[in-house]
């Protein structure tokens, strides 16, 4: 069955999730980081399920393949970000390590729809 909006797309599954996740645990980072590392990991983070989104919604596979690509670059921002929290102590090591597992296994699905365009891409282009 094709995939008829993004909430169906797995990657925006996981993305979302995950920035559930990482509001949660940024709620407890001190308020003086409020416009620091809180600010640019949230932004990271919903940037991931946001270009899954937009990207599922433009007319070709090419573009798709683009928006994925923006959304992975956003997700190895987050996991930057995690581990600069971590360094500076504002996220206990078993937080980050929860965090950085959950976007590993959000960056899997998501490169394996990126490997799935390419492989539809070439496919198609054979025929």
């Amino acid at each position: 069955m094709p995939v008829q909006s993004y909430r169906q797309v797995v990657a925006w599954q996981k993305a979302m999730d995950l920035a559930e996740e990482v509001y949660r645990a940024t709620q407890r980072f001190p308020k003086e980081e409020l416009y620091g590392i809180t600010s640019q990991l949230r932004r990271a983070v919903i940037s991931v399920p946001s270009n899954i989104a937009e990207g599922q919604g433009r007319q070709s596979t090419g573009e798709f393949r683009q928006f994925l690509g923006n959304a992975r670059g956003s997700l190895l921002e987050v996991e930057s970000h995690l581990l600069l929290a971590e360094r500076f102590h504002d996220l206990r090591h078993e937080a980050a390590e929860d965090l950085l597992g959950r976007s590993a296994e959000a960056g899997k699905v998501l490169n394996g729809l990126i490997a799935a365009l390419q492989q539809s891409r070439r496919k198609n282009a054979g025929h």
